[in-house]
């Protein structure tokens, strides 16, 4: 297998990506600075300059993709004044007039997210992760995401009724319907786009990470190993290290020297785990060619 490659880069993306060729990348995956008008935040961007800042960026990504590409935008709304504030909806309008198509909304559920409450709201629990692409036609790997069918199975399943083998009419007149028998004797299923993952409070070293299980599973989803993988807005590194993982090629890039250096390291850290594993494979494979002879 050819060796994997990583790229750190430290910049804008704006301006770092025009040195990339077009049709260049499989996945782009990320994570924006939030929109937030305190400067002391990460990012520091004013909700209402949000969409004419990401613009430029969103064009240069729409270039570097591959027509069979995928964009997944992890982003959330904030409340400013009171109420929720559109920029997100904004971006996506603008982005489409740029060319993208919206072609799926994820939700992210922090299963792990603590109570809380506001005078009129409770506490998010979850993200949106938005997918764009540059056709109809893109690369999906469904079956890499497959997950156990449940406990529910082995009870729902275990009693059949005379509805459940047949493809029965809903009964609140949707005109959906279902055979539930369809379901007997399988293992895997292919899972809903509410994904159930925890936030990581471990690295304290960055503010916004995300869990590691986040460009996994999209990762997985949409590319196959040799790929290339960027992410505009890399902070410490995360979507790299699960990509040198996964055995697919990767770009990172960050404006904050600081992020640049810890994902330099965990994806050296990333480079010296695979050569182990494989030095480990290669040692079991020569005990076990030297005991068949």
């Amino acid at each position: 297998m050819k060796r994997l490659e990583y790229q750190i880069k430290y910049g804008d993306c704006l301006n770092v990506l025009k040195k990339y060729h077009d049709n260049f990348f499989d996945l782009i995956i990320t994570s924006p600075p939030y929109a937030d008008s305190r400067k002391n935040t990460y990012g520091g961007i004013s909700p209402n300059k949000y969409v004419e800042w990401f613009l430029p960026r969103s064009e240069q990504f729409l270039r570097v993709l591959k027509p069979i590409g995928t964009f997944i935008l992890n982003i959330k709304e904030r409340v400013a004044n009171g109420e929720r504030h559109t920029y997100v909806i904004e971006l996506i309008l603008e982005m489409r007039k740029q060319g993208w198509l919206w072609t799926e909304e994820f939700i992210w559920h922090k299963k792990n997210c603590y109570p809380g409450k506001w005078p009129n709201r409770f506490r998010d629990a979850w993200e949106r992760c938005l997918q764009f692409n540059k056709s109809k036609k893109f690369h999906m790997h469904q079956e890499n995401v497959k997950i156990p069918m449940g406990e529910w199975a082995k009870t729902r399943l275990k009693a059949l009724g005379k509805n459940d083998v047949i493809r029965f009419n809903s009964q609140v007149g949707s005109g959906f319907g279902k055979n539930i028998a369809n379901w007997i004797g399988r293992e895997m299923a292919y899972p809903t786009n509410v994904l159930h993952l925890a936030t990581e409070t471990g690295n304290k070293n960055h503010s916004a990470t995300f869990p590691r299980a986040l460009p996994d599973w999209f990762i997985k989803l949409f590319t196959k190993e040799g790929d290339w993988i960027l992410d505009p807005f890399a902070g410490s590194g995360t979507t790299c290290e699960v990509a040198h993982h996964l055995g697919r090629n990767s770009v990172g890039i960050d404006i904050q020297m600081d992020y640049i250096k810890l994902a330099e390291e965990k994806l050296k850290e990333a480079e010296m785990f695979l050569l182990e594993e494989k030095g480990k494979y290669g040692r079991s494979n020569k005990r076990r060619h030297n005991k068949i002879h």
